[in-house]
């Protein structure tokens, strides 16, 4: 292990750490917000709307990402679709993501006994209200495992970006093997990195899954 050149690469993977946590995080938030929208349509039974989620769900868990981002970044080009590197890296994570996503939400709100609905519904609450006020923390709490894993795949996920030359960790460390043959602190570094992303993100889903359940949520 030759610590100097380990030196000398560090800059190279921050810069990528960086290009990989802006992505990662821009896909995942908007994943977040389309796995909600899809969990509620599917859980409310909205007519057509809740057939065309489930095909979306059925069809992004069920094709790779790389594969998806190929179509992004290759494919649409072909119809004259023209979308940026990075674009295609924080929508195909999303589009993945949304679908994992809509099935954890989904799992919290069939956990949730149905007369909490009409109970809220009686006291006078929109139906609206009793989803955001009612329905929707509580399957937040229960779904907070799933959802900590699904951040965490997610992340390991940005690990394809390379791919549609994006110079995120995986790019640069087979960049710098490729051109010094320096494997061994190449593939220490990009460990090292991937552990200093992922980490803090499995010890803070554990700090507030076992919050919550000192709380006596998801019970």
């Amino acid at each position: 292990m030759d610590w100097l050149v380990i030196q000398d690469y560090l800059p190279l993977y921050q810069e990528a750490m960086w290009l990989t946590l802006r992505i990662g995080w821009m896909g995942i938030i908007l994943s977040i917000v389309l796995g909600l929208i899809c969990a509620t349509i599917v859980h409310n039974k909205v007519p057509i709307l809740g057939r065309l989620v489930k095909i979306y769900i059925e069809m992004f868990r069920n094709t790779p990402l790389l594969v998806q981002l190929f179509f992004l970044y290759f494919g649409l080009p072909k119809v004259g679709l023209l979308i940026p590197a990075q674009t295609c890296g924080i929508l195909g994570l999303a589009l993945l993501g949304g679908s994992y996503m809509a099935e954890t939400f989904r799992s919290g709100f069939e956990a949730i006994d149905r007369i909490q609905m009409e109970t809220a519904l009686s006291l006078g609450m929109t139906r609206g209200q009793a989803m955001r006020h009612v329905i929707l923390p509580q399957a937040v709490s229960i779904s907070v495992p799933a959802f900590v894993a699904n951040i965490i795949f997610l992340l390991k996920e940005t690990s394809v970006f390379s791919t549609i030359s994006l110079m995120d960790l995986m790019f640069t460390a087979k960049d710098l093997i490729g051109l010094y043959y320096k494997t061994t602190e190449c593939l220490f570094l990009l460990v090292v990195f991937y552990l200093i992303i992922l980490l803090p993100v499995s010890i803070l889903g554990s700090l507030i899954e076992r919050r919550l359940r000192y709380a006596g949520f998801g019970d």
